[in-house]
């Protein structure tokens, strides 16, 4: 709704409640009655000499007309409705919009909003198809690719948030989060009767951050969730629209968090003395900040080119060899898929991040060269054990880089020539001969694939859910 529809709408408002017509209205401010109807339809631009008249004649304050919210209850339904019947999904309709008269009674009008914001609630929901999110996240991944996985912008903002707890070097406690916390006016509190699909839930009116009571097993820690929420407020994030606003909010909020446990300042030095040494290890990394693979993995991508001018790429992969991750900008040719998606692509089975299962000894990185069509690449892989299944984490260079890593020495060596499917997805002449037509195999289905996001909503919590949550928790004083 346009301003000036927002001033006749107050106009209107306070001359109804004056009692005046257009006639007696227009006599008071020198104006004809057709005139002041052009106005009050938000057809006409008033001039400054006929706003501070109408205001007097009103008795009411200038900037109290000027005001841009509602006047009154059934002006908001009417705010509502104007801006509806103006989107292009109502046009898409093909509907004409009932005229909206005086008798138009607040029950009808409230009804009418309520049935279009369902349509509007339904359509949305109807665009969270896995096609959207897969092209999203492939876009994002591109973008991230041309920054080199880098964002000085979230970067200050985490050091400026860090320097607050007083933090020095190592790893950051959860005493020094929680003084991050309260620099921003919020408490940590812990519960254990969180919405099974929030992994944390902030209370605005009151100033808490409710986390579990313990860190999730395979999963992120109390820590990174609780500044996950901390980024929520600091970007001003806003219940997401889309699949892309949506991972582009998930992204923000894990960078930042990862840039709180692992400040720039003290990273980089950690990773400049260990390329000094020809020793940089991600287990090294991560056991200095005290997060898990994953991360101190994700971190090292984001620092490594824009620091330390070494270009290289990421692989989150499951057991079954399929993609959940990944990113490179040093020219590995990643497995996709027509639409250059590579989430749920299968990785070839000579590569790190899947020969790496086959080894007895997993407490340890597993090192490899692998030549492929592009190239000769060294990896370095740490097999994990989430709450289902293994995967493995893998960060691997172009081979002239490969001199800065510890493990550069291995002589562990193979050849891939993917995406050929004779490389590793067809199988040699003679077992087809043998055993074509003669086994049969029953898919796994996964659930999730099954499993539409709660109610168009990205995150996934019901409204219910997390009202339901906030009520047990909003006494001041309530013990958790």
């Amino acid at each position: 709704m346009s301003s000036l529809d927002v001033l006749g709408q107050r106009i209107r408002h306070f001359r109804q409640q004056r009692g005046f017509t257009l006639e007696d209205l227009g006599e008071h401010v020198g104006v004809t009655a057709s005139a002041l109807s052009l106005v009050e339809n938000g057809k006409r631009e008033a001039k400054v000499s006929l706003l501070n008249a109408l205001a007097e004649s009103l008795e009411v304050d200038l900037a109290e007309l000027l005001n841009q919210s509602p006047p009154s209850p059934r002006a908001a339904l009417e705010q509502r409705w104007r801006e509806s019947v103006n989107e292009p999904l109502f046009h898409s309709l093909g509907l004409q919009p009932p005229r909206i008269t005086r008798s138009t009674t607040d029950d009808v009008l409230a009804a009418l909003n309520g049935l279009y914001g369902e349509i509007h609630r339904r359509e949305q929901q109807a665009l969270a198809t896995p096609e959207e999110a897969r092209r999203a996240n492939t876009e994002q991944r591109l973008r991230m690719r041309e920054a080199n996985n880098y964002l000085p912008e979230l970067e200050t903002l985490a050091e400026d948030l860090v320097g607050v707890s007083g933090h020095q070097s190592g790893a950051i406690t959860h005493r020094e989060v929680e003084l991050m916390a309260k620099s921003l006016g919020f408490d940590i509190v812990h519960a254990n009767d969180l919405p099974k699909t929030a992994r944390s839930v902030t209370d605005l009116e009151n100033g808490r951050i409710y986390l579990p009571p313990a860190s999730i097993p395979g999963g992120h820690g109390l820590r990174s969730m609780a500044l996950q929420a901390m980024a929520h407020l600091l970007l001003k994030h806003r219940v997401p629209q889309t699949y892309e606003e949506f991972l582009q909010q998930r992204l923000e909020i894990n960078y930042f968090a990862a840039a709180c446990l692992m400040p720039r300042t003290q990273a980089v030095d950690f990773l400049r003395d260990a390329k000094k040494q020809r020793n940089i290890a991600v287990e090294d990394f991560r056991d200095a900040f005290g997060v898990t693979h994953e991360a101190a993995s994700l971190r090292f991508t984001n620092l490594a080119t824009e620091f330390l001018d070494i270009r290289l790429h990421f692989l989150r992969v499951g057991d079954d060899g399929g993609v959940y991750k990944a990113y490179e900008n040093d020219g590995l040719r990643l497995p996709t898929d027509v639409t250059g998606a590579t989430e749920g692509q299968i990785v070839c089975r000579h590569w790190s991040a899947r020969q790496a299962f086959a080894r007895t000894n997993r407490t340890t990185e597993y090192y490899q060269y692998t030549d492929t069509p592009e190239g000769t690449f060294w990896e370095s892989t740490q097999i994990g054990t989430g709450q289902a299944d293994e995967f493995s984490i893998t960060v691997g260079a172009a081979f002239d880089d490969a001199k800065w890593f510890r493990g550069r020495d291995t002589t562990e060596r193979t050849h891939s020539s993917c995406p050929e499917l004779e490389c590793c997805r067809r199988p040699e002449a003679d077992m087809t001969a043998k055993w074509s037509g003669k086994a049969w195999t029953s898919a796994r289905l996964q659930a999730h694939t099954l499993s539409p996001l709660h109610g168009g909503t990205f995150p996934g919590v019901s409204d219910v859910e997390l009202f339901e949550f906030l009520e047990r928790h909003e006494e001041p004083d309530q013990t958790h």
